[in-house]
């Protein structure tokens, strides 16, 4: 089968062979390497380990942390071409209402308690739709334009968010929990364990639904609404689902990661340049892409030290140069 490149669907098989490549390379490569052949006779029933640690190492420490970062950079990625479309805005992010700061105030606030890391997750998730909660009320009673408004709403909380953010750090011991929330807030998936992936696989896989399923009406909402709307398109529930839909996933991604950046902005404007405008291929194509970009990344940060790197300083050292490259050249980002 010959794959054309030149065509949406032909892009998306591509990321989708290369993702599943980048997968199993990831599964092997690291500080305890695991032999590909081996790997896929266990996996097929047709083999087994030669010790048991390198079955733990996989099955209990690699395969969960890969899966969720591919997860996690899909649902980033996602939620910023969704909010680029329905907000009409090239430089918003998944973090654009304040979902990624309401996760980290919650966190910050679970970590200062001396919480367990499922409960940081907890707060952290229940945080983040908190924050969104406030923001669309508040949005629904600014005078005049509801998107505008729903924007600097999203703006005014992040900012009382990282207040609080602050605050707290302050009132954190120096020695312990300081630099457990400076860690938490520059993102890793250092300790990602196979609840973690559990914890957020339902509600982004419930955040996903809808907007894989709706991509094709986000196409609807870049015309004048009065053209929208005379097409049978109700188009102010279109954008609720699919600002719903963002929210979840970008909470429920922030909750197990930690903040990470860079990702939901950068990846739809690169996919567009290969498949367009069209939501039809540019939602798929931007999970792939995200999914294998934050893959790639997280690979980078468990690899190349001794010491794990952030992702979050990994995505921004990646995505600011880029992203500057991107907006420089010659014809827009759309």
């Amino acid at each position: 089968m010959r794959l054309n490149l030149k065509d949406g669907s032909g892009i998306i098989v591509l990321l989708g062979i290369l993702l599943i490549a980048a997968i199993l390379a990831s599964l092997s490569f690291g500080r305890y390497p695991i032999p590909i052949g081996a790997m896929i006779a266990r996996f097929f029933g047709a083999g087994s380990f030669d010790t048991p640690r390198m079955e733990a190492v996989l099955f209990n420490v690699r395969l969960p942390r890969i899966l969720l970062s591919c997860l996690v950079g899909a649902s980033l990625a996602a939620a910023g071409a969704a909010y680029q479309g329905v907000f009409q805005n090239p430089l918003a992010a998944p973090d654009i209402l304040g979902a990624s700061s309401g996760a980290a105030t919650g966190a910050t606030l679970a970590i200062l308690l001396r919480l367990s890391g499922p409960m940081i997750m907890i707060f952290a998730f229940t945080a983040s739709l908190l924050t969104i909660g406030l923001v669309m009320l508040i949005g629904e009673r600014v005078r005049g334009k509801k998107i505008l408004g729903l924007i600097l709403a999203g703006f005014m909380i992040s900012s009382l968010n990282n207040a609080a953010i602050s605050f707290m750090k302050l009132l954190a011991d120096p020695n312990n929990v300081l630099p457990e929330i400076i860690y938490w807030l520059m993102g890793s998936l250092a300790k990602a364990k196979p609840s973690d992936l559990f914890f957020a696989v339902i509600p982004i896989a419930l955040g996903l639904a809808p907007l894989f399923i709706f991509r094709w009406r986000i196409n609807l909402l870049t015309l004048n609404e009065d053209e929208a709307q005379s097409m049978g398109v109700n188009v102010r529930r279109i954008r609720w689902i699919v600002i719903f839909g963002s929210t979840l996933i970008t909470a429920a991604a922030v909750s197990v990661s930690g903040v990470i950046g860079w990702a939901g902005l950068v990846i739809p404007h690169l996919t567009r340049r290969f498949v367009g405008n069209d939501y039809q291929y540019l939602m798929p194509a931007s999970m792939m892409f995200g999914g294998l970009f934050l893959l790639i990344i997280d690979d980078i940060s468990r690899n190349l030290f001794a010491t794990e790197i952030p992702l979050g300083i990994l995505t921004s050292l990646a995505g600011a140069p880029f992203f500057l490259w991107l907006i420089t050249r010659k014809g827009d980002l759309w």
